[in-house]
């Protein structure tokens, strides 16, 4: 009997224990602590990778993460592939999977993606979708436990639009057992139904209109672009976002040892000013460069090498 592929498609459907293996690995790989000694373990593997948005860190950090532990990569991108020709997501899963042994995709509707994971015979990741973006939340998660130690308990604060960012840092909140306080526009926070899942689920996760409230205490400042890919860039919308910047005032209110945290690419004086994201507390670089680690730590678990 043919073996269902370990997909890693969000963090709501796996398990706690799963999420930390992966980023136990990914430390461990980072510091060429390889499991069973074998630096080029991905060796004779395949690695397709699907862009229907543009990339800088999804793209570079898979690619150098795959080839870098001896594996192979193919890019795909809508104009050069006939998904922007009009092939269905379903065949160009069933394709793939006799090519390749692993799919990253970085798409738009959340539906594409389980479509893509529904038909494949190999294993599906979620690079982004309009909805969720997983392996981000992993080096974030890696970045933190590199700097302050275990996230347990912790307290994150999320100031800024409730995006697909917003949305993954809630899973996290309720697979890594921290709490959240999220500071947003009524108008512009989380999906109800993660919220409700997380509470549904024991998170400590809070919803209000307060950034200075939400950052009292906290241990990591978070935020993301206020116009995310898709969104459109209005003058309302930046004006319902502006008092949720996360400047030097906002980072004064959090612990004194507190970090800042942002997935990029970033727009000093919008989300967040030149000061925070520049100066001491800011760990945005750890952060950028840990994609590439916890992206092979999820490599290592989709291809079953955990």
């Amino acid at each position: 009997m043919t073996k269902s592929p370990k997909h890693f498609l969000d963090l709501d459907i796996m398990s706690g224990a799963d999420l930390r293996r992966i980023i136990d690995v990914s430390k461990a790989v980072k510091a060429k602590n390889f499991p069973d000694g074998n630096a080029k373990p991905f060796a004779d593997k395949k690695l397709a990778m699907i862009f229907e948005k543009p990339s800088t860190r999804t793209r570079v950090s898979f690619e150098i993460g795959m080839k870098a532990l001896g594996g192979e990569v193919v890019v795909l991108e809508r104009e050069s592939s006939q998904l922007g020709r009009g092939e269905t997501v379903a065949d160009t899963a069933r394709v793939l999977s006799r090519y390749v042994d692993c799919i990253m995709v970085r798409t738009t509707k959340e539906s594409k993606l389980m479509e893509l994971a529904e038909y494949a015979t190999v294993p599906v990741i979620n690079g982004l979708t309009d909805r969720t973006h997983p392996c981000q939340l992993m080096a974030d998660v890696m970045t933190f436990e590199e700097h302050l130690g275990p996230i347990q308990g912790k307290r994150i604060t999320w100031s800024g639009d409730g995006n697909n960012m917003a949305t993954s840092w809630i899973h996290a909140a309720v697979r890594f057992d921290f709490e959240l306080n999220i500071a947003c526009p009524a108008n512009l926070a989380p999906p109800r139904d993660v919220i409700n899942w997380a509470h549904e689920n024991g998170g400590k996760v809070k919803i209000s209109d307060n950034p200075q409230e939400a950052a009292k205490g906290a241990h990591c400042i978070v935020t993301d672009t206020w116009v995310s890919m898709g969104d459109a860039d209005t003058f309302d919308r930046t004006e319902q976002l502006r008092r949720f910047q996360v400047d030097e005032k906002l980072m004064k209110l959090a612990d004194p040892k507190a970090i800042f945290m942002h997935c990029l690419p970033a727009h000093r004086g919008d989300e967040m000013t030149a000061a925070v994201i520049d100066g001491p507390q800011s760990v945005v670089w750890d952060e950028a460069e840990n994609r590439l680690h916890a992206q092979q730590g999820i490599l290592y678990w989709c291809l079953g090498l955990l």
